[in-house]
C-alpha cells in the first residue's frame, strides 16, 4: 500500500488520482500509524516552504517522516516536497526544512519570470533512479520559484535549465524527489511514477 502523506500542502488529489490511473492502491493520510505501515510514502506539496513546515512540525510529521526515511523505506518526494527535505529554504529564512539532504533552495533570479510554470527538458546527469525508466531529455510540468542547491553533487540525479541549470530530481538511497510535477506530466510523467512506485507493488 501506498501512503500519501496529506499535510495541507496541495497536490495530494492529483498524485492520487494518477496513481489509481496505474492501478496502485494509495490512501491520503496524515497518520503517523498509516505512514510507517505503508510499503512506499509519498510527499508531495505545493505552497510556501515556512507554512508547510509549520504544520509538519506542529503534527509531529516532520519526525514521523525522517524515522520513515531513516527506516530505509522507498520515499518519493515532488515538488515542495523536494524542497522540504533540505535543510532551509530562502523562501522562508530561519525555518529548518527536514534535513534529510544537505543544501538549501534558493530563489531563481531577476529577469526570469517566477514561478517558472510549465514544460521544461529534464536531463539526467547520472543513472541510479526511476528517471531511468524514462528517455533522456523528456519534458515535464513544472510550477515553482525555488529550487534545491545541493551540498553534494551526487545527489542530484538531474537538472533542467531555466536561466542556468538548476536541481530538477534527487536520489539518496531509498529517497527519490522530483522538482517538477510527474503527475501533471502526461504519459511520461505516468511512466516515471509507475517506476517510482513500482517498489509498492
Amino acid at each position: 500500500m501506498i501512503a500519501i502523506v496529506d499535510y495541507g500542502a496541495g497536490n495530494v488529489a492529483s498524485v492520487h488520482k494518477a496513481l489509481a490511473h496505474l492501478g496502485r492502491a494509495s490512501v491520503l493520510s496524515a497518520d503517523p500509524a498509516v505512514l510507517r505501515s505503508a510499503d512506499l510514502v509519498v510527499f508531495p506539496g505545493q505552497g510556501h516552504f515556512g507554512q508547510a513546515m509549520a504544520r509538519l512540525t506542529s503534527t509531529g510529521l516532520d519526525d514521523v517522516l525522517r524515522e520513515v526515511i531513516a527506516s530505509g523505506k522507498p520515499f518519493v518526494g515532488i515538488c515542495l516536497g523536494l524542497q522540504l527535505l533540505f535543510d532551509a529554504s530562502d523562501e522562508a529564512p530561519g525555518v529548518p526544512g527536514l534535513g534529510v539532504l544537505r543544501g538549501r533552495c534558493v530563489a531563481f533570479q531577476a529577469p526570469l519570470k517566477v514561478p517558472q510554470i510549465g514544460w521544461n527538458q529534464v536531463q539526467r546527469v547520472r543513472p541510479g533512479s526511476a528517471l531511468d525508466a524514462v528517455p533522456d531529455g523528456q519534458f515535464f510540468y513544472f510550477v515553482h520559484t525555488y529550487h534545491a542547491v545541493a551540498d553534494d553533487a551526487q545527489d542530484v540525479v538531474a537538472t533542467a535549465d531555466y536561466g542556468a541549470p538548476f536541481t530538477a530530481a534527487v536520489q539518496r538511497g531509498n529517497v527519490f524527489a522530483a522538482q517538477f510535477h510527474p503527475e501533471k506530466s502526461g504519459e511520461v510523467g505516468l511512466q516515471l511514477l509507475r517506476a517510482a512506485t513500482a517498489a509498492a507493488c
